[in-house]
């Protein structure tokens, strides 16, 4: 089977440097063969890469992009609580999705769906997961969305 870090490649993609926590929590905490990790925002390069909320000028292609760059930020966080090894990752069990919107905009799954379909072709059959999405008034730093996971590992 293929690596994550080659099908990573494969895609044009790279998992970035890790960012720290911004207030008192953890990033993750591995319990027994489960690895949680707190949610993480579409950082690039040092900053929020999509603003703004959906129903009020952010498209549902760029909350996808949102959703999807902050999967690549939890999965900079798990490459990190897994000693530099993704390997470990034997399955996604849940990920969950924060969506900055307008109160009547209903379409949070759309947007969710860019870190869910990443994680499928990451991962494969073991990216398939449960999923929560919510739609919030706000989210730190103005982020269109934020993703948290849980992994079992090994």
């Amino acid at each position: 089977m293929e690596s994550i870090e080659a099908r990573l490649k494969a895609l044009g993609l790279q998992v970035p440097e890790p960012v720290a926590p911004v207030a008192n929590y953890v990033p993750f905490i591995i319990a027994g063969s489960l690895l949680f990790v707190s949610g993480q925002l579409p950082m690039r390069d040092g900053q929020i890469a999509v603003t703004g909320k959906l129903g009020a000028g952010v498209t549902i292609a760029e909350a996808r992009e949102a959703c999807r760059i902050a999967f690549l930020n939890v999965l900079a966080q798990a490459k990190l609580a897994c000693g530099g090894d993704l390997g470990r990752i034997a399955r996604v069990v849940r990920l969950g999705g924060f969506i900055a919107c307008t109160p009547d905009f209903t379409q949070h799954a759309l947007a969710m769906n860019g870190a869910s379909d990443l994680c499928v072709e990451l991962f494969g059959e073991a990216g398939r997961h449960t999923r929560t999405t919510i739609g919030v008034a706000s989210l730190p730093a103005d982020a269109t969305a934020e993703v948290e996971a849980l992994f079992l590992v090994h």
